[in-house]
């Protein structure tokens, strides 16, 4: 049985899904800074220019997402599953992507001041020591 806050998520994201705005454009620029949005399923979302500051997604599928331009600073994304994500102009300083899947994952122009990449697995495959 998972927590309960990751089924509260998981419901907030269902639904968002079944309205078709995962997929539809609509979290394009949306403000979700501080959600706890640990272990959703977010692949291939559009989430470009959304405000993510401080929000957790430990854990999270962003397979393929679309975050370029996003606002990612302070994020929380351990874990989180990026692989062939489009980071391109993303915010991501002070994030902690600690064993972070990067695979595949496009991070031109990205900001990555002072984000944590221990143990990340970097676009190219190489594990970030």
């Amino acid at each position: 049985m998972g927590s309960p806050r990751l089924e509260v998520a998981d419901e907030a994201v269902r639904k968002l899904r079944a309205r078709g705005w995962l997929t539809g454009g609509v979290l394009r620029n949306a403000w979700l800074r501080g959600a706890n949005l640990e272990g959703a399923q977010l692949a291939r979302a559009d989430l470009r220019g959304a405000d993510l500051q401080g929000a957790n997604l430990s854990w999270a599928n962003l397979q393929h997402a679309d975050l370029q331009n996003a606002d990612l600073q302070r994020a929380m994304l351990e874990r989180a599953d990026l692989r062939g994500a489009r980071l391109q102009g993303a915010n991501l300083q002070g994030a902690n992507l600690w064993r972070a899947n990067l695979r595949y994952a496009q991070l031109d122009g990205a900001y990555l001041q002072n984000a944590n990449l221990q143990e990340a697995t970097m676009p190219d495959g190489s594990v970030h020591r």
